[in-house]
C-alpha cells in the first residue's frame, strides 16, 4: 500500500512538472490596450493638499522633505498619509509582505478605497504568490486597481511552478521592479529603500533592517508621479485580474481577506514614541497642527524606464546607477556612501581612486558578511576590498555584534539580527542621493530603480547626525594588514576595540561554501 501510494505521489509530481514545463511555451496574453490613466493633481479642497501647500514654493522651486530615519516612524506616516487620503493613493514596491506589517497595509488600502479614495497597487511579481488571494479580494473593490510588472504566466498559484516558470523564461524574467514609491492625494510621497514588510519597520522576531525614506511635498512630488504613470501605463505592466484565476466566489475572498487582516491575525504597531531623534513629534500630530517644518531643498525625481526589463540595449536612456556615478564623480572633497549591497567592479574602481587622487575623502558603508542577507554579493565584494584599501577608501562593516553594543539598538533589535538596507550617499555634505539602488551589477543592468536627488545642507547634515557619520559606531572598520595585501577588523564602540584576523562572526565553514557557490553565479546576476 506505501508504495503505491509513494509512485502514485511520483507519478502525480511527474505529471504536474509536465505540464508546467509544457506550459512553460506560453507567454505572456496579449496586452488590452487601455486608454492611459493618469495621477490627480494635488488640490486645496483635501487636507493632505492644503497642508503640502504651507511650503511655499511659489518664487524659489525648493521641496520639502523630512527624513524618515527611524522604522516607526516611517511606518506612522504612511498609515497616516492612507487614513488622511480624499482622493488618490498610489503605492509601488517591490515586496509587499504576507506578515503584519503587509497585511495591515492591505487593510488600509481597503478601508481607503471604501471612502472612495482611487487605490492603484503596482508590485513587481515576483513575491507575490503568498499574497495574491489577498490582492484579488482587494481589486475586488470599487476604485481599487492591482497591477503587475513583468509578470509570471503559468502556475502562478504554486512557488514550485513559479520557480519552474522563472527558468523557463529567465531572459524576461530575471529582471525586477525595484522601486519603492508611495504618494498620497498627489501632494505628499516617500521614496526610499524599505519594501512593506516586517523586517522593513523593526517588527521581524529574526532579522531586521536599518533603512532610509524621505517624506517629500513640492514640486519633486508631480515628478514622482509622472513616473508612477510611466510604469502604470507601460507595456510590462498588466492587471492582475488577467493573470490570477480566481480562487473561489468573490465573496469567499473577502470573508478570507477579512480573517488575514484582522487585529487578531495583523496587530497594530506599537504606539509611536512622542518625539523621532530630530525632536519632531509623529506626522499626524503636525498634520492636525496644519503645519509641517520641512526641510528645503531642490529635489529632482530619477528612474529607470520600465523598459529595461526588455533587457540590454531596449532602452537608451542612461540607468539610474549611471546617473548616480556621474554625480558622484563631481565631488570636490567628500563622499559618503552607505549601501547594503556593494561591488564597485573594476570600472567603480577606476572611479574611486581617481576622486582619492583628486584628494577627495571618500568612505563606504556596506554588511558584513555575517549580517548580510544576500552573503554571494558579500563574497564578490570582497574581491575588491583590499584595492579600495590601498586606494585610500574607508570602509565600515555593519554588524550585529557591534550594534548591540549600543543600548538603545539592543532595546530596538531585541533577539533579532541587525541588517543594512538604506541606499544613500552624501556628496560633500550637501547633496542626497537616495532611492531603491544598490552599488552592484543587479541594479545597474538588470532591475529597474527610482531614486531621489536632493541638494540641501540642512538635509545632509541632519544624515550626519543620525547616522553619526563623523564617529561611526556599530560597524567594524576595515583596514589594510602590515602586509597591505590582506585586511584585518577592528571594532567600534567598546575600550578594546577589538582587531581581529579573520571575517567576523563567520566560520570557516561557512566563508568556504559561500566562495564556492560564487563561482557558479555570475557577478552581473549579483
Amino acid at each position: 500500500m506505501l508504495l503505491r501510494r509513494s509512485n502514485a505521489l511520483m507519478l502525480r509530481c511527474a505529471a504536474l512538472l509536465l505540464a508546467c514545463l509544457l506550459a512553460a511555451c506560453a507567454g505572456l496574453p496579449p496586452r488590452v490596450v487601455d486608454q492611459p490613466i493618469r495621477s490627480i493633481p494635488p488640490s486645496l479642497d483635501n487636507e493632505i493638499g492644503r497642508v503640502a501647500a504651507s511650503l511655499d514654493t511659489t518664487h524659489d522651486g525648493f521641496s520639502g522633505v523630512r527624513p524618515l530615519v527611524q522604522a516607526s516612524f516611517a511606518l506612522d506616516a504612511r498609515l497616516e498619509l492612507i487614513r488622511r487620503a480624499q482622493v488618490s493613493i498610489d503605492l509601488q514596491t517591490y515586496l509587499l509582505g504576507n506578515d503584519k506589517t503587509g497585511r495591515l497595509v492591505l487593510r488600509e488600502l481597503r478601508d481607503a478605497a471604501r471612502r472612495g479614495v482611487r487605490v492603484r497597487l503596482l508590485l513587481d511579481d515576483f513575491y507575490t504568490g503568498p499574497i495574491e488571494p489577498l490582492l484579488l479580494a482587494l481589486s475586488s473593490e470599487p476604485n481599487v486597481e492591482v497591477r503587475l510588472f513583468n509578470p509570471f504566466v503559468n502556475g502562478r498559484e504554486h512557488s514550485l511552478t513559479r520557480w519552474i516558470d522563472f527558468f523557463a523564461d529567465f531572459r524576461r524574467l530575471n529582471h525586477r521592479m525595484h522601486n519603492k514609491l508611495f504618494v498620497a492625494d498627489g501632494a505628499m510621497a516617500i521614496a526610499g529603500g524599505r519594501n512593506l514588510a516586517d523586517e522593513y519597520f523593526l517588527r521581524s522576531e529574526g532579522a531586521n533592517f536599518i533603512d532610509f525614506e524621505l517624506l517629500m511635498a513640492g514640486p519633486v512630488v508631480p515628478e514622482l508621479e509622472s513616473i508612477f504613470d510611466i510604469y502604470w501605463n507601460s507595456e510590462v505592466v498588466y492587471p492582475l485580474d488577467r493573470l490570477a484565476s480566481r480562487l473561489g466566489r468573490n465573496d469567499d475572498l473577502q470573508d478570507d481577506f477579512e480573517h488575514a487582516t484582522s487585529e487578531e491575525l495583523t496587530p497594530l504597531p506599537d504606539p509611536t514614541p512622542e518625539t523621532d531623534m530630530f525632536g519632531d513629534p509623529p506626522l499626524g500630530r503636525q498634520m492636525d497642527s496644519g503645519n509641517l517644518p520641512w526641510i528645503r531643498g531642490v529635489a529632482e525625481a530619477l528612474a529607470d524606464t520600465p523598459y529595461k526589463a526588455f533587457g540590454r540595449g531596449a532602452y537608451a536612456a542612461a540607468s539610474l546607477a549611471q546617473r548616480t556615478q556621474e554625480k558622484l564623480a563631481e565631488a570636490r572633497v567628500e563622499v559618503n556612501i552607505v549601501s547594503p549591497y556593494f561591488i564597485p567592479g573594476e570600472a567603480g574602481i577606476a572611479r574611486l581612486r581617481t576622486a582619492r587622487e583628486r584628494g577627495v575623502r571618500v568612505s563606504v558603508v556596506t554588511n558584513s558578511l555575517a549580517d548580510s542577507d544576500e552573503p554571494l554579493v558579500n563574497i564578490n565584494y570582497n574581491r575588491y576590498r583590499v584595492e579600495l584599501l590601498q586606494a585610500g577608501v574607508e570602509l565600515l562593516e555593519m554588524s550585529t555584534t557591534q550594534l548591540k553594543r549600543s543600548g538603545q539598538m539592543r532595546r530596538l533589535l531585541r533577539q533579532a539580527r541587525g541588517r543594512l538596507h538604506a541606499k544613500l550617499a552624501l556628496i560633500d555634505r550637501r547633496q542626497v542621493l537616495l532611492g531603491s539602488m544598490n552599488l552592484d551589477p543587479r541594479s545597474d543592468l538588470i532591475n529597474t530603480e527610482l531614486g531621489v536627488r536632493v541638494d540641501s545642507f540642512e538635509l545632509a547634515h541632519a544624515l550626519i547626525y543620525a547616522y553619526q557619520m563623523d564617529h561611526v559606531e556599530g560597524v567594524y572598520r576595515v583596514r589594510l594588514k602590515p602586509d597591505g595585501q590582506s585586511v584585518q577588523w577592528v571594532g567600534t564602540g567598546d575600550v578594546q576595540n577589538q582587531v581581529l584576523d579573520d571575517e567576523p562572526d563567520s566560520s570557516l565553514l561557512t566563508r568556504l561554501q559561500l566562495l564556492l557557490f560564487s563561482w557558479f553565479v555570475p557577478t552581473d546576476q549579483l
